[in-house]
């Protein structure tokens, strides 16, 4: 996928300007929130469970090559195939390889955003094969010619009369006249295209939520049943993951799923949970012959034992954007690449570099709502502000900016001179508006006044206060 986040400040402004986005995200930003806070408040253990889930990464991430051998070891014993990509397009020639080697045409994919990472649809239609994205949301996008705007839902930028014009106009062999204005007549259009596709695909490709060491195992978890039929129709089953994907066991693999879904969708459980181990065996009534799973690196490792390496517990939940309130401003399709909102504000530095990405780790009040609902703990503020610090290191940030920054540091290292300058300061401007009460302008201060009044300062400093009631003497 083609970033486009060196372009995030003119992306929000178009977002911000397009009044249909920021009513579909106005009605749709609530249902995540409240969800997940019921959700939450029948377990009275939740919180205990993002410890215990924060560990089991932490400690998985610390043995990762180790257990990364178990579960390639464990897989080849079901009877499957683990291949390691070491970049996108190592990923993408190893999946094509194993399409033609099976005569493949037509490929039906579930929902992966490490698939959209590595641009393995484009990839695959450049190769020659027909893929059918088969989650609800991602079909839609895919006819639209659009990429995924949210982790979990990936139209979601877009309301149902959007989709019944998509419908109708990709869907031109049916009746023009047909019903198609609640949510069941669309879903039930979708199904019916879909089951065609289902049943004719030569292979199928799903990400995972998780990878389980102990068992050789692949996790999806969905609220469709695609994610099934698409693993278990075709006669290939190629499972594509980032290699944080993986857990040790069984056991630590329900800790993470009793939080995933009540901090993604706010539901105990997601309708489908799918633990899929190797090709099918002999006697088995359905499942794939081929059983295949792509690992992906793609600058991961370097994360390991780096000042970001939580970014990588990540379960994908899509909690932190929902409760951002940035991301419910500008929307997902505004950060340029896979991953919005504050992940990939704290994500996409490291995996397509900090020069394309600066603005996103910039674009947070730090309001710390994101690392609030994280269900593995990510101290998403804290990476962004590391990202700041490599920024500003790097020379990346404008030069007016750096200058201030540089005069802010001498007056913090010189507090009597910041005394007195912000003396001057608010003297100066208490004279110059006491008439108005407020600024319309001030230089310096654009980004405030162009969208808000700036008050007149009135009365003593607090610092001024404070010496005065607690007598104390200047510095």
């Amino acid at each position: 996928m083609r970033s486009t986040s060196h372009k995030f400040k003119s992306n929000v402004r178009a977002a911000i300007a397009d009044r249909h986005l920021q009513q579909v995200m106005k009605n749709s930003r609530q249902g995540f929130v409240e969800n997940r806070a019921h959700a939450i408040s029948t377990l009275p253990e939740f919180d205990r469970l993002r410890d215990d889930a924060k560990n089991i990464k932490d400690h998985t991430l610390s043995h990762l090559d180790l257990y990364l051998q178990h579960y390639e070891a464990a897989v080849e014993k079901s009877g499957g195939t683990v291949h390691w990509a070491q970049t996108p397009a190592d990923a993408c020639s190893i999946i094509c390889d194993i399409a033609r080697a099976a005569n493949a045409r037509k490929i039906t994919k579930g929902k992966s955003m490490v698939s959209e990472e590595i641009g393995l649809n484009q990839h695959l239609k450049k190769e020659g094969f027909e893929v059918i994205e088969t989650d609800l949301g991602e079909y839609i996008i895919q006819l639209r010619g659009e990429t995924p705007s949210h982790i979990i839902a990936p139209a979601v930028h877009l309301s149902q009369t959007d989709i019944e014009e998509t419908f109708r106009e990709h869907h031109r062999d049916l009746d023009p006249s047909r019903p198609l204005d609640d949510p069941s007549s669309l879903l039930s259009e979708a199904r019916a295209r879909l089951r065609q596709e289902f049943l004719s695909a030569d292979v199928g490709i799903t990400g995972a939520n998780m990878l389980i060491a102990e068992t050789g195992s692949s996790v999806i978890v969905t609220n469709e049943g695609n994610g099934d039929l698409t693993q278990t129709l075709p006669l290939v089953h190629i499972v594509v993951a980032a290699i944080e994907k993986v857990v040790p066991t069984l056991e630590d693999a329900s800790v993470i799923l009793r939080l995933l879904a009540r901090s993604a969708t706010g539901q105990q459980l997601s309708v489908y949970t799918t633990f899929s181990t190797g090709p099918a065996r002999p006697g088995d009534p359905d499942g794939p012959h081929k059983y295949h799973v792509v690992l992906i690196d793609n600058d991961r490792t370097a994360l390991l034992g780096s000042e970001f390496q939580d970014v990588l517990r990540c379960i994908r939940c899509g909690a932190c954007m929902n409760h951002c309130p940035v991301y419910q401003s500008v929307g997902g399709h505004s950060y340029g690449w896979v991953y919005p909102g504050p992940i990939g504000a704290a994500l996409n530095p490291a995996l397509i570099g900090l020069k394309g990405t600066a603005n996103l780790p910039n674009a947070s009040s730090f309001c710390g709502r994101c690392e609030e609902v994280c269900p593995v703990r990510i101290p998403l503020p804290k990476l962004m502000r590391q990202w700041r610090e490599q920024e500003f290191e790097a020379s990346l940030t404008p030069h007016m900016q750096r200058w201030g920054l540089r005069i802010w540091s001498h007056f913090a290292r010189h507090p009597h001179q910041y005394q007195i300058a912000t003396r001057i300061v608010t003297s100066t401007l208490a004279f110059l508006g006491k008439k108005k009460g407020c600024f319309s302008w001030l230089p310096l201060a654009a980004g405030w006044t162009q969208h808000r009044d700036f008050p007149t300062p009135e009365g003593s400093t607090f610092q001024e206060l404070w010496r005065t009631q607690n007598k104390t003497p200047d510095p």
